[in-house]
């Protein structure tokens, strides 16, 4: 009885949200598209009014399954892309490209297009991994074959791991004892959020290797005990780099723009930078006398 008047009285409608963490009010009155699935055809029709009503936008009226894929395959997509960028960012690294130029051109094709085509250290955060999960779950339970998303799953592993070589090797081949500066702890600017953050799990790999991480980010204020013993987390990216042996650069903060690199030459024990995020004018840095390393760029 309770159930007939609950069918009686209320209807299912999916409303996906696509909204990036720092910029999520804008995302919220200016939508690229907005989603409403529903098997109540009037349901959906409200829902979608009140939406539609905010902002013009394409409107994609559906089913509540198809509503709920459209999400976790559009973030399946975009991490599968930074995936196959960071690939492409390692191929530029061995043949001798510059990943640049290459995405710059790869990004003038409409079918292409520009977003989502920076290298950094792998993507992560809340959504995409949660989202990534869950289809391939979906798949795997209606024996639909997810190799393609696994995969994308699998390069993203292993470039982490190839950031933490890169680290070994500026430093000297071996990570022990190392003193490390990181600059950046959450998964991108913009944001205090370090859930599924790539720089979290590089910079927790770099100590079980036995270095020592002086650690800034300008949204960490206290130690992270996450991290350990050997991780300490300072006042200032400038603090961060005293008795460094290495930079290593994990989000692309704006204030990194802005640093008194002179300065910085002075506090660490060898001028050596790691840009995991293309951020800094490397031509600039080697003129200053900086060994500097980037993700795809000579």
């Amino acid at each position: 009885m309770e159930q007939q008047l609950f069918k009686s009285c209320a209807a299912l409608v999916c409303n996906p949200e696509f909204l990036r963490e720092g910029s999520a009010v804008y995302d919220s009155l200016h939508p690229e598209r907005v989603v409403v699935g529903g098997s109540d055809h009037t349901a959906v029709l409200k829902v979608a009014k009140l939406i539609a009503g905010l902002s013009c936008c394409p409107l994609v009226i559906t089913d509540p399954e198809s509503a709920e894929i459209i999400k976790l395959a559009s973030n399946a997509f975009l991490a599968t892309k930074l995936s196959f960028v960071n690939l492409v960012a390692d191929l530029c690294d061995s043949l001798g490209g510059d990943v640049g130029d290459v995405l710059l051109g790869m990004g003038h094709d409409p079918r292409i297009g520009s977003e989502y085509l920076s290298p950094g250290p792998g993507w992560g955060g809340s959504c995409l991994p949660k989202d990534v999960r869950a289809l391939v779950s979906a798949g795997e339970q209606t024996a639909v074959n997810v190799e393609l998303i696994k995969a994308a799953i699998a390069a993203n592993a292993d470039h982490v791991s190839a950031i933490v070589d890169r680290v070994r090797l500026a430093v000297g081949g071996k990570l022990r004892d190392a003193r490390i500066a990181v600059w950046g702890l959450t998964f991108k600017a913009g944001t205090d959020d370090r859930r599924g953050s790539p720089a979290m799990e590089i910079v927790s790999r770099l100590i079980s290797e036995g270095s020592r991480v002086q650690a800034y980010d300008p949204t960490v204020s206290h130690e992270l005990p996450e991290l350990g013993q050997h991780a300490r987390i300072a006042a200032s990216a400038y603090a961060a780099c005293d008795g460094a042996q290495a930079v290593l650069l994990l989000t692309e903060w704006d204030e990194f723009r802005a640093i008194d690199f002179s300065k910085i030459q002075d506090l660490l024990t060898a001028p050596t930078i790691l840009d995991t995020r293309n951020l800094l004018d490397r031509v600039a840095l080697r003129n200053l006398g900086f060994t500097y390393f980037g993700i795809g760029r000579r």
